[in-house]
C-alpha cells in the first residue's frame, strides 16, 4: 500500500515543479508574435518576454501583469540613472472607464509622481496594450543606444482614481519590484536588501516545518502504524519528523524575533500571538515524547487525549498561521497556490491511508472472528466431556 502513495507524492511533486518552472517558454501571443527570451520577475505575479538586437541597441518587449482587475494600472520601466524608482523611464497601461485600452509613456521624477504622460530620455516606438486571458500586457520596443546589456528595471502595479493611475502600497512586494536585468543571458538579480533576506529566510523555515512537516509527521503517527513491519518505525519516523518540523520552527521564530527588532513600528499581533502559542504547545509536545508512558501504564490513556488534542491544535494553528505569513509577505499568488495544492496532495494521501486503515480493521475484524467461535466451541466441548465423565463416575460409585 506505500508504495502507491509513495508513486503519488512523487507524481504530484513532478506536476508542481513542472507547473511553475517556467511558464513564460510556452506562452503563445496573439498575431503569432515570438520572443527569443522570457523570465518570471520575482514579485507581483509579472512575465517579461524580449527580443535584443545588441549591434542595433534595440529591445522589444512584452511585459505581462498576470490577475490584475479592470480598475488597476500596471507599468514597466528601465532606469538608466540607477536602481528604483526615481528616474526610472516608465510604460505604463490600464483599461480605462469606456472599455478601451490606454498605454503612454511616464518618466518617474519623485516619490509622489502621478505617472503623467511624458516623453523619455530614450526613443519608444510601437507601443500597445491590451487586456486578455485576465492579464495587461505592454508591447513596446526600446532604443537603448547609450546603455548597456545589463539594464535596471523596475515594475509596478496599484490602483486606479476614475482613469488615472493612484499611489500604489508602499509595502511588500510593491517595494521590492526592481533589480537588474541581463538581456543577453537572461539573468535577473534583484536588489534584496537584509531585511527582505530575513523575510525571505523566515518564510520559508516556517513554511517548511510548520507548514509541511508538521502535517507529515500527523500522516506518520496516524496511519504507519497500520502497517505491521512499520511497528515501531512509525513512531520514530512520527518524532523524527515533529522534532526536526520544531527545530525548524524555532529557527524561523528566531528570524522573526529579529525582523520584529528592527522594525518595532511595524505589528502583526495575530501572527505573532499565534506564533508564540505555537512554540509552547510545540516545546510541550517535544517534551510529551520523551515522557510518553508505557503502553500498558495506568496513565497512557490520559497522555493519549492530551497529546493528540495539543497536536492537532498545532496542526490548525500551524496552516493557519502560514496563510497568515503569506498574506503579510505578499510573495505572489503563485506562491500560495502551490502551498494550497502541497495540502491537497499530503489530504489526498491522508484520505487514501484512512480507506486503507478501515479496510485492515474490519479486516483483521472477520478474521478474528471464526478464530472466536473455533475456541468456544473446543471450550464447549471440553466442558461437556468432562462434565459427562465426572457423571459417569458418579454412577460407577452408586451401584457400587
Amino acid at each position: 500500500m506505500l508504495r502507491p502513495v509513495l508513486l503519488f507524492s512523487v507524481m504530484f511533486s513532478l506536476y508542481i515543479s513542472s507547473s511553475y518552472s517556467q511558464p513564460c517558454e510556452k506562452y503563445n501571443f496573439a498575431g503569432n508574435q515570438i520572443f527569443s527570451s522570457c523570465s518570471s520577475l520575482p514579485y507581483l505575479n509579472s512575465i517579461l518576454h524580449w527580443n535584443y538586437d545588441q549591434s542595433a541597441k534595440t529591445v522589444q518587449i512584452a511585459y505581462r501583469h498576470k490577475g490584475p482587475s479592470s480598475s488597476r494600472w500596471v507599468a514597466w520601466a528601465v532606469n538608466p540613472s540607477g536602481q528604483g524608482m526615481i528616474g526610472a523611464q516608465a510604460i505604463v497601461a490600464f483599461k480605462k472607464s469606456d472599455g478601451t485600452m490606454r498605454a503612454y509613456t511616464a518618466p518617474v521624477t519623485s516619490y509622489q509622481t502621478q505617472l503623467q504622460q511624458g516623453a523619455l530620455s530614450f526613443p519608444v516606438s510601437d507601443l500597445t496594450a491590451s487586456y486578455t486571458r485576465n492579464e495587461i500586457i505592454i508591447f513596446a520596443t526600446l532604443k537603448l543606444d547609450n546603455l548597456s546589456s545589463t539594464v535596471n528595471q523596475v515594475w509596478q502595479e496599484g490602483p486606479l482614481s476614475g482613469d488615472s493611475p493612484a499611489m500604489h502600497l508602499n509595502s511588500g512586494s510593491n517595494v521590492q519590484s526592481f533589480g537588474t536585468l541581463n538581456l543577453l543571458s537572461g539573468t535577473i538579480a534583484g536588489a534584496l536588501d537584509s531585511k527582505t533576506r530575513k523575510k525571505n529566510i523566515h518564510g520559508v523555515l516556517n513554511a517548511v516545518s510548520w507548514g509541511i512537516m508538521m502535517p507529515m509527521g500527523a500522516i506518520f503517527a496516524r496511519y504507519l502504524r497500520v502497517f505491521p513491519s512499520a511497528d515501531p518505525a512509525w513512531f520514530y519516523l512520527h518524532a523524527t519528523c515533529q522534532t526536526s518540523a520544531y527545530i525548524t520552527g524555532v529557527a524561523g521564530w528566531a528570524t522573526g524575533l529579529q525582523l520584529g527588532s528592527q522594525s518595532p513600528e511595524v505589528q502583526y499581533t495575530s501572527h505573532r500571538t499565534i506564533a508564540i502559542v505555537l512554540f509552547c504547545l510545540g516545546t510541550l509536545q517535544v517534551f510529551a515524547l520523551l515522557l510518553r508512558p508505557k503502553k500498558d501504564h495506568k496513565y497512557r490513556f490520559y497522555w493519549n487525549i492530551y497529546h493528540h488534542s495539543v497536536g492537532y491544535s498545532v496542526l490548525i494553528l500551524s496552516i493557519l498561521n502560514i496563510f497568515k505569513g503569506l498574506d503579510i509577505l505578499n510573495p505572489g499568488e503563485k506562491w500560495k497556490r502551490v502551498y494550497v495544492e502541497i495540502l491537497i496532495g499530503l489530504a489526498l494521501v491522508a484520505a487514501t491511508l484512512e480507506v486503507y486503515t478501515w479496510y485492515v480493521v474490519v479486516k483483521r475484524k472477520k478474521s478474528s472472528s471464526p478464530q472466536k467461535k473455533t475456541q468456544n466451541v473446543i471450550n464447549g466441548t471440553n466442558w461437556h466431556n468432562g462434565y459427562g465423565a465426572r457423571t459417569q463416575i458418579e454412577h460407577e460409585n452408586c451401584s457400587i
